[in-house]
């Protein structure tokens, strides 16, 4: 047994951020307990080889149940199991979502606190950015923000095809307006991948008070008199028990929080019963609210040496190697996904709706033909606010099996009518002049989608996760509330949550920026000590 001040359990993009700011303070002791591996793999920290990180030990092997409104089919459900988390081994995009997405939880949500002005402060803490300032970004913080080192033609190219398409350039998705076309800012610094890990963590692994165990699995959190006392963990298939004398903090994740909840007693208490665990504490929100983008992907044929398939030969990867080894730039430097847009799907929305991602490589998508030629770019489109709710639940009570995730894309009717308008919104886009020297035709869907309902089968059978899960412990104060606006899970003394779980309704944009960010902000309520609940 050990015993510390601080408890955080998941050393993903929020562990890394809490542990490294509480231990600021001399006199604070904190664990941090990570179920994956260090982050070692050089895959992780070149920018173009996201994609290899994305698999394999580096990954849960978690996966879907038999997804009801898209005829059963059962897909991998990638999340991260590294030291870094998500920031580790996704595409390094850096957005922040829309302010009206802050101050609906505020408003629609009851989440006083926690407005686009109450955040605001803490993006910009968290930040060093290398070409922005003012009112909306930060210089000097632990995460480095840049451009793109290297950006292809075709991204260029198809930047331009937006503004044709009546989409606006606009030259900084996180300021004053989202709406718009343009290049994406990265999770960079000096042409190297900058995760939590590296940003935050790395800096603070002197420090006496701070302790990392990674390779371990958190079984439970144990409960005494209404309070969460420790961890109980398992290593090397070796059980131990790590005692927090201040608080546990949950940073696992939407999956891993409320399974580790759940394994501790706490959840809906007729569930909990049924798979046999021990009903310590009956609250009925945890593992709803499930909710993620759902992911369509546009995939065009490109003549021969345009984009980044033609990498995938050896002589071409050589080539980028030793310009990446000398300068830290060429094509080794790009993260693929270099191009995106926020615009409108349905106008009545009061902000964009749907959000591009374009790589100028394919492949990448599992399930696709092959492209004749083999050069290929990909735009994927997502609703950026869906109304579809699922739900994470136990499997069993054997802490080692995976939870059940059931997404429920396309319950709701709203997504799928939508949904085909991004695609129908990103083939419009895909047609216009700027690209017609690059693109030579549409690959995926192809023409079967213009056959009756084809639009609806296209969108049935292909959407997959945009791996942004969110909302399966969120911020409230209804009796499905988990955590309080101070982010205390309700009932429960000691014992908090800071992950993408608790956002009541997920940002529209990519996810880890704001889960840094919720990182943050529990680090100032934490050293600022208790506060009313309201």
């Amino acid at each position: 047994m050990t015993e510390h001040d601080y408890v955080i359990v998941g050393g993903g993009s929020a562990g890394c951020a809490l542990a490294a700011r509480l231990t600021e303070q001399a006199d604070v002791s904190v664990l941090l307990i990570e179920a994956g591996p260090s982050d070692w793999n050089p895959y992780i920290h070149l920018p173009v080889t996201y994609y290899k990180t994305a698999k394999g030990s580096l990954t849960w092997p978690f996966e879907t149940a038999p997804l009801k409104h898209q005829g059963g089919i059962v897909v991998p459900y990638i999340q991260a199991r590294v030291l870094g988390g998500g920031s580790s081994i996704n595409a390094q995009v850096y957005t922040r979502g829309a302010a009206q997405d802050y101050d609906r939880w505020a408003t629609r949500y009851g989440c006083e606190g926690w407005s686009y002005a109450d955040v605001l402060p803490y993006f910009r803490r968290a930040e060093d950015n290398d070409r922005l300032a003012g009112h909306f970004h930060g210089q000097g913080g632990p995460l480095g923000v840049s451009d793109q080192r290297h950006t292809s033609a075709v991204t260029l190219a198809w930047v331009r095809a937006c503004q044709e398409a009546g989409i606006p350039y606009n030259h900084d998705f996180n300021g004053a307006e989202q709406a718009g076309c343009g290049l994406y800012q990265i999770t960079n610094r000096n042409g190297r991948r900058c995760s939590a890990a590296v940003g935050y963590l790395r800096p603070a692994r002197g420090r006496a008070n701070l302790h990392v165990i990674t390779g371990a699995l958190a079984t439970k959190v144990v409960i005494e008199s209404g309070r969460a006392v420790g961890v109980e963990i398992v290593r090397k298939g070796r059980a131990s028990f790590h005692r927090a004398s201040r608080e546990v903090i949950s940073t696992a994740g939407t999956i891993g929080t409320p399974k580790l909840l759940m394994m501790s007693g706490v959840g809906p208490a007729r569930h909990l019963e049924q798979v046999g665990v021990k009903v310590l504490h009956d609250l009925p929100g945890v593992g709803e609210n499930f909710h993620d983008h759902l992911d369509v992907f546009m995939i065009y044929q490109l003549a021969a040496g345009h984009g980044y398939d033609k990498y995938k030969k050896l002589h071409w990867q050589l080539a980028a190697g030793i310009q990446y080894a000398l300068s830290r730039s060429g094509p080794a430097s790009s993260n693929v996904v270099e191009g995106g847009a926020f615009w409108w799907a349905d106008r009545g929305e009061p902000s964009p709706d749907v959000q591009f991602h374009f790589l100028a490589g394919s492949g990448i998508e599992a399930g696709i033909p092959s492209i004749p030629g083999g050069n290929g770019c990909t735009l994927n489109a997502y609703l950026t606010r869906p109304r579809s709710r699922g739900q994470v639940r136990l499997r069993s009570a054997n802490p080692q099996d995976a939870p059940v995730v059931d997404p429920n894309f396309l319950s709701d009717p709203h997504d799928l009518r939508q949904t085909i308008e991004c695609v129908k919104l990103g083939q419009h886009i895909m047609r216009q002049p700027a690209l017609a020297k690059f693109v030579q035709g549409e690959h995926w869907p192809g023409k079967a989608i213009e056959q009756p309902g084809g639009y609806e089968r296209f969108v049935r059978e292909q959407a997959r996760s945009g791996y942004h899960p969110a909302g399966t412990s969120r911020m409230g104060h209804d009796r499905l509330a988990v955590v309080d606006t101070q982010l205390r899970v309700r009932g429960i003394e000691g014992f908090r949550i800071a992950d993408c779980s608790v956002m009541p309704q997920l940002i529209s944009g990519n996810t880890n920026a704001p889960t840094i960010m919720i990182a943050e902000r529990l680090a100032d309520f934490l050293k600022t000590g208790p506060r009313a609940s309201h």
